[in-house]
């Protein structure tokens, strides 16, 4: 690395490469339970209440909207690299906690721990890869970021999918989590360098104005980042709907493990494909139209799922839906590192990150309560609607 730093993608691309291929090792790690969950519950724990299935999501979005904001607070003190590699200290013990469970309480405890997994280790990468390329390659970079984690979400999804249905819901596609947790952690100590010198080289040329107070701004006062960041609470608060009910829905419909693992996959995977695209048209286009177009292509596919009952149905409103997800992701972090200074973009980045995952909570628990109360159609519905609505505060609110 040069003793002064060179902003840019293709000036760091040894780095933001590892960094890239440690992203999706941090998205295995949630792949690892995105399809088998509710059917590992009701068999092996005998957990069959739509509230108490999504306990497990509530867990890891409150312990993960949390650890983003300490990680973002705390890089510039402490390094990207030492969050990063303390994040995947504590993803070590999580497959062999699921492998060994023997109370639904430890699957609860897994998934604090992996909540402050992706919290340190996501974080981290973002924050580190957004370091290194500069203003003009953001939205790229954010793409291609987002990209690897989601689609190895899905991957992984698939694949635990295909292990279940061969092998059993336990314990052998967990130990597809042994794996990823080693190599991860293996790579950043060895091949990860810390960032913080190009921060402070990018403060030096930097004109814009610091927020009074980063939280207080990008949660409520500035209407561009408040704007971004309610829009990313209810995107993550109906990927915790789809996360917990989707598979239960199917489930319901008669879907063997298979055919639920392709539909559980197909949506994160066109999110992260996708994400290669729209995150270089964010850096292109207008940031405000790709944000309310992508949440409103969200809610009308989620509120469709509800009136679709057939295999190849449900495949393409995951896709619609992963569209929609892919428009806003990188979006939504390039507009936040526009609006703000290169000191306080980790913190602000931070509380947004806290916001979107509390969304995992929020949306869990709603809909797990419509779900109990009232059907799982009507939980669909109501994500669906609250889907749109948020649509029209980022349409109205926020500006060019």
């Amino acid at each position: 690395m040069n003793t002064k730093p060179i902003l840019g993608l293709k000036e760091n691309w040894v780095q933001f490469t590892i960094l890239v291929i440690i992203n999706a090792f941090v998205g295995g790690m949630i792949g690892l339970e995105r399809s088998i969950f509710p059917k590992f519950a009701e068999l092996k724990f005998g957990v069959a209440s739509k509230t108490a299935i999504l306990s497990f999501i509530i867990a890891f979005g409150i312990t993960k909207a949390i650890t983003n904001y300490f990680t973002g607070k705390l890089a510039n003190t402490y390094g990207r690299k030492n969050l990063l590699i303390l994040g995947w200290i504590f993803a070590l013990p999580i497959p062999f906690i699921l492998i060994n469970a023997s109370h639904w309480n430890w699957v609860i405890f897994a998934n604090v721990l992996l909540g402050i997994n992706q919290g340190l280790t996501w974080s981290s990468t973002v924050v580190m890869k957004i370091d290194l390329v500069g203003e003009k390659d953001r939205g790229l970079a954010m793409g291609i970021n987002e990209f690897a984690g989601y689609f190895a979400v899905g991957v992984v999804a698939f694949l635990t999918g295909i292990v279940a249905q061969k092998y059993g819901i336990t314990p052998y596609p967990f130990y597809i989590g042994i794996g990823i947790s080693v190599v991860g952690l293996i790579l950043s100590v060895l091949f990860v360098n810390d960032t913080r010198k190009f921060v402070n080289h990018e403060q030096k040329k930097n004109i814009s104005d610091s927020l009074d107070n980063v939280f207080i701004e990008t949660t409520f006062k500035n209407k561009n980042l408040s704007a971004i960041t309610q829009a990313g609470l209810v995107n993550n608060l109906n990927d915790g709907m789809i996360w917990g009910l989707l598979p239960i829905l199917l489930v319901g419909l008669q879907f063997d493990t298979k055919s639920i693992g392709i539909v559980a996959a197909v949506y994160p995977s066109v999110w992260g494909i996708g994400q290669l695209f729209t995150g270089r048209m964010s850096d292109i286009y207008s940031k405000k139209k790709m944000l309310f177009w992508g949440m409103l292509l969200q809610g009308i596919a989620i509120i469709s799922i509800a009136f679709v009952s057939g295999f190849y149905g449900l495949v393409f409103i995951a896709a619609m839906l992963g569209l929609g997800t892919a428009l806003v992701y990188p979006t939504f972090l390039s507009s936040i590192a526009a609006t703000t200074t290169p000191t306080q973009r980790a913190e602000s980045i931070g509380v947004f990150r806290l916001w979107r995952d509390l969304g995992y909570a929020i949306g869990a628990i709603l809909s797990g309560v419509i779900a109990d109360l009232w059907g799982i159609e009507y939980a669909i519905i109501t994500i669906g609607i609250i889907t749109i609505i948020s649509s029209l505060v980022i349409r109205f609110r926020m500006t060019e």
